[in-house]
């Protein structure tokens, strides 16, 4: 297998899309998708809105963890990421260990059979190459490698579309995601962080591009105040929680990370209840629910809520009806942001700070690590007094983020679809 950086030298061309009795060009769509994380739900909705703009007749499904929730919600063919249904449960027991050793055989070919069905696939966004929360080298890292090996020997045009990716550690870890990225037909990023780790890696970067996050292409909702808020009083204020134990190479110290994390977050809570603030605590995975619990337990007060948002798209809502957001998840944030939300992140890793110093908020970063509740407290209220620059800041830079995200999307039909634009394909055969 020879590395090949960006799109040049791939062979396999796409059947057109459109009519006259062409054969639609087949799309699948890759990761963990429909697994309870909203951000990357919300990476394949952006994406899943610019193929029925853009090439209304693919033909396209997903190989995913949560193939019935994609089904469901977003109404395409879907096949599960795994043959092995533990995946993702710790084998203590033989069975187990056995159904988890045969798994990764089975799902080569399982792999390369769906690859095969296909012209283009798309990973869309996540931070497939990076390991910034805990993650095994023979879990998502071995998937994402089968994918773009298969794509390179069978001739299915693979793209990461994007992306996040990370300084990584661990030695195998690193080598799938590097040979993951150099396999890859396209690769773009949703920071220059990213395509930074992945030229220390070893990968050739030189004509990748770097884009928004996917998650600013989607509709954004209109701010609206609670029906029981009281006129002229202070509004709610989103508190963005997570189920945070530090990263890949934390794990000796996860639990004293995670309650150091969850002990600043719930003192701050409560100096917000003591001000008299209705706080309303988002998630962005099913893991995170704990969390909340925590806290609701801990700050026993009617002014603490927690939102039952099941997308991107209810948590922009919530994120719109709030005067303020203090958040952990890296897409809580984005969601906030992209609502024009004056925001305060509780920084986990380097791509939410380059987020906020993308959307002018690099002022307003707090280390998820060492939550110092007084400290936090204190930047939030000056936030607050900023909030009419601040709301500025962040509609010029949202309208900012929609055109590159328009750049990006010309790109990849450029890239993917050279039956849609024949001038490049000429370009390309040249």
């Amino acid at each position: 297998m020879k590395p090949e950086s960006g799109v040049s030298g791939v062979s396999g061309v796409p059947r057109a899309s459109g009519a006259g009795g062409e054969t639609p060009v087949r799309v699948g769509v890759f990761g963990l998708l429909g697994s309870g994380n909203l951000g990357n739900d919300g990476s394949l909705e952006a994406v899943l809105g610019y193929l029925r703009t853009a090439h209304p007749d693919a033909a396209v499904d997903a190989l995913c963890g949560g193939p019935d929730v994609v089904m469901a919600r977003y109404r395409i063919p879907a096949t599960r990421l795994h043959w092995y249904r533990g995946e993702y449960r710790t084998a203590s027991r033989l069975g187990s260990m056995v159904g988890k050793g045969l798994g990764k055989f089975v799902d080569v070919l399982r792999t390369a059979a769906w690859v095969r069905k296909h012209d283009v696939v798309i990973v869309p966004g996540m931070g497939v190459l990076e390991a910034t929360l805990p993650l095994r080298p023979w879990g998502f890292p071995y998937s994402l490698f089968l994918l773009c090996a298969s794509g390179r020997l069978l001739g299915t045009r693979v793209a990461l579309v994007g992306v996040g990716a990370a300084a990584i550690g661990d030695r195998p870890t690193r080598a799938l995601v590097r040979w993951s990225a150099r396999l890859a037909a396209y690769r773009s990023y949703r920071d220059t962080l990213s395509r930074d780790a992945l030229r220390d890696m070893g990968v050739d970067t030189a004509h990748d591009e770097v884009y928004p996050d996917l998650a600013f292409a989607l509709p954004t909702p209109s701010a609206s105040a609670s029906p029981e808020q009281p006129a002229g009083a202070p509004g709610p204020v989103c508190v963005g929680v997570m189920d945070f134990h530090g990263g890949n190479d934390d794990r000796a110290r996860a639990e004293e990370i995670h309650r150091r994390y969850l002990d600043g977050t719930t003192r701050f809570v409560r100096a917000l209840v003591e001000d008299g603030r209705p706080v309303r605590l988002l998630t962005g995975d099913e893991c995170d629910a704990s969390v909340v619990a925590a806290i609701l337990d801990a700050v026993d007060s009617p002014l603490v809520t927690a939102s039952e948002a099941s997308s991107l798209a209810d948590l922009m809502k919530e994120t719109a009806a709030a005067d303020t957001v203090v958040a952990t998840r890296y897409h809580n944030l984005v969601c906030a942001l992209k609502a024009g939300t004056p925001t305060l992140a509780l920084s986990y890793a380097a791509k939410s700070d380059a987020l906020m110093a993308r959307m002018g908020l690099d002022a307003y970063s707090h280390p998820a690590r060492e939550v110092d509740p007084d400290e936090l407290l204190r930047q939030f209220r000056e936030l607050e007094r900023s909030a009419p620059e601040v709301r500025r800041t962040l509609t010029e830079r949202n309208l900012l983020a929609t055109r590159q995200l328009d750049d990006q999307f010309t790109a990849l039909t450029s890239a993917l679809f050279p039956a849609a634009h024949p001038e490049h394909a000429l370009r390309k055969a040249s």
